[in-house]
Formats: structure tokens, sequence, C-alpha cells
């Protein structure tokens, strides 16, 4: 719009052709002047010049659109607006359908309190025949862990779905479309990513997958306040582009670990009082429970469009939504069970201050502890 030649604007003829003489062709090179600078370059009067960037202005500003508009096209254009549920009622519910197309979406929490089983259970959702409520599509799992089980993906199919596990050959045509990648290096992992491009073309793939992140690449990173030396910058950029772009769900999972002296902290992490000098010491046990956070650092945080964070207190497993643009800040009881994650109730508590970014590890030892120096 910036480019568009005043000339074919319609202004009346005795200042359009000033402009022109004036070697003053497009509304970039109006606009990026004064009106004092036109004044002097075309010779003419502050109200010509006045009237004449309004009217420019006016023709190359992009019209206004409500809110309402907006979701109506996000309605009529339904790959745009998709979703993927979880079959978890009230998260589906909280997220408006399940999780986004076309965004980076992290499950985030310690080691053993479920992620990769949700992870697994999204990938079979992914896979199932539309007329079951699945994307019918290909997913691309990149387990860096080596943590897929197939044994247990089956288990969780056949308890979640026997009426479609036990159609003759169904479940073999669902574990075909769901392709594992195991990258045991940071350059395997970029080049797993550039293998995905070869899908998107054909219009297969339907879900992505990566678990975890988090276990690429060491601690000592995450200290950086420059995001170009984050070693996993172009990964970032690449993975939220290609959410973009293809409108693909993405899922991510991150690991969490201590939080340390040199950790840059959002508002929400800093406390008041003489309390927060005695959670800050270091010989305080209490630190590595009540502050931990999510690795990976704050520029991965800001790539992230949704964060769910699975936590334990006191033996009871929580999912919280804790980042996101279209829910408040929710959490749900859960429990592991045969056919996966499943919720004990669908009403969600919303939750207020700290406590919704606040990561718990009760009973939990698989965690990253790092020193100041880290």
């Amino acid at each position: 719009m910036a480019n568009r030649f005043i000339s074919e604007m319609g202004l009346p003829k005795s200042i359009a052709n000033v402009f022109a003489a004036r070697n003053v062709k497009t509304a970039k090179d109006a606009l990026s002047l004064t009106e004092f600078e036109l004044m002097e370059l075309l010779d003419v009067g502050l109200a010509e010049v006045t009237s004449a960037v309004a009217y420019i202005s006016e023709m190359v500003c992009p019209p206004f659109e409500t809110a309402l508009s907006l979701l109506e096209q996000r309605v009529q254009n339904e790959h745009l607006a998709g979703h993927l549920p979880t079959r978890l009622k009230g998260l589906d519910k909280a997220l408006c359908g399940g999780i986004p197309f076309g965004v980076v979406t992290e499950l985030v929490g310690p080691a053993g309190i479920g992620k990769t089983q949700f992870c697994l259970k999204l990938a079979l959702l992914a896979s199932l025949p539309t007329s079951y409520g699945g994307l019918d599509g290909q997913v691309i799992y990149i387990d860096v862990e080596s943590k897929f089980s197939s044994r247990r993906m089956i288990e969780i199919g056949s308890k979640s779905f026997p009426e479609v596990f036990y159609r003759e050959g169904m479940a073999k045509e669902m574990a075909g479309r769901i392709l594992v990648l195991q990258p045991s290096s940071l350059p395997e992992f970029t080049d797993s990513l550039q293998q995905i491009k070869v899908l998107l073309l054909q219009n297969k793939l339907k879900l992505l997958i990566i678990d975890s992140m988090a276990a690429l690449v060491s601690g000592e990173f995450e200290q950086t306040n420059n995001p170009r030396q984050h070693p996993l910058a172009w990964h970032i950029s690449f993975i939220k582009s290609l959410a973009e772009l293809s409108r693909i769900p993405i899922i991510v999972t991150n690991q969490v670990r201590s939080q340390t002296h040199g950790d840059s902290l959002f508002s929400f992490q800093h406390t008041v009082g003489a309390n927060s000098q005695m959670q800050s010491r270091p010989d305080n046990p209490s630190r590595f429970d009540s502050h931990l956070i999510a690795a990976l650092g704050i520029h991965w945080a800001h790539a992230v469009s949704i964060r769910l964070i699975l936590e334990v207190r006191s033996g009871q497993r929580y999912l919280k939504i804790a980042k996101s643009p279209i829910s408040p800040p929710l959490q749900f009881c859960f429990e592991i069970t045969a056919s996966g994650i499943s919720l004990l109730s669908d009403d969600g508590v919303e939750v207020s201050g700290p406590q919704i970014n606040a990561i718990h590890s009760h009973g939990h030892s698989a965690i990253i502890h790092c020193s100041d120096t880290c």
C-alpha cells in the first residue's frame, strides 16, 4: 500500500501534477516527509499540503475491522481457526476447542509428571479418521529423549478408542501415520526439522511433536541476555514460523530447573519482604521446589503462545493453563490412567497471582539443579 502511486489515487490534477513534477511519486515518498518539508518542496500552502496528506493517508491506510468481523472470518475459514481436541472436556472448553492450529503449545513440568503420556494421546488423536473426531493425517514425533513407547501408545489407543482400534487393520493404519524421529544431537535435530518441509509440501502433516527441546542443550546457555547467542535461536524461529505458515498445531515439551540468582525474573517471580531473603538463600532447600522455572530461558518463553504447566503438590497432579491469549488462568486436577491423562473434574479452578506460573514438584526428584554459575 505504501508503494501505491499518487497519480492513481484520484487527487485533483493541480496538486497531483505538483507531486509528479517534484518526483514525489508514491505514498511512501509523500508520507516520509513532514508537512513543512512538503510545503518547501512543492512550493504550496499549508492547507493544500494538509489536505493532500490526509487524502493520501486515507487511501493507503488498511480498513478498520471490528472484533466481530474478525471472528466471523475465522469461523468461515475453518483451517485457520481449527483445533485439535484433547478429549479433556474442561481443557478443550477453556481453549475454545483444544490445541489451536498455527501456534506453538508448550507442555512444561518435571520428569515423570505425564508430558510424554499427553503427547502420545495427542499423536493418536491427530491420526484418527475425521469421522471419529481426528485430523486423519500424519504425525511427526521427534523423540529426543528416546521415551516414545509403541506399547504404551497401543494401550492408550485401545482404551481410549476401542471402537476404532478393534476394527480390522485400523490400529496398524493409524500407527503407520505416526513417524518417529530420534535425533541424538543438535545437528541431527536440525536435519529432522528440514525433513519436515517435504511432508508439509505434500499437505499430509497434521501435527508436530517435539519431546523435548531442553534435552538438546545443556543448562549453561540460559544466562545469555542476547537471543542471537541462544543455541536454539534458529530452531525457535523455524518452529514458530512453521506453525504460522503451515497452520498445524505444534506441541513441544520442556523440562524444569531450579531458579538461580543469575536468572532474569518476570515480575511474578519476585517475592517481597523478609521472606524473600530467606527463600533466595542458597542453603534453603525449599527454594528448589518453590522456585522451579521452565528451562530454555525467556527467549523461548516468548515464542510459545500457550503454556500448559503440569505439576504435583502433596501427591496430587495439576494441569495449569499458565499462558493463553484466549483462556483465563485455570488449573485442573488430573491422573494418569490406562487411557492416558484424565481430568478428575471438568470444572477448572481460576488461579490468581504468581501461583499460576509456579511449578511445584513435591515428591519428584528428577529436576535439573543448576549452580549459580551455570
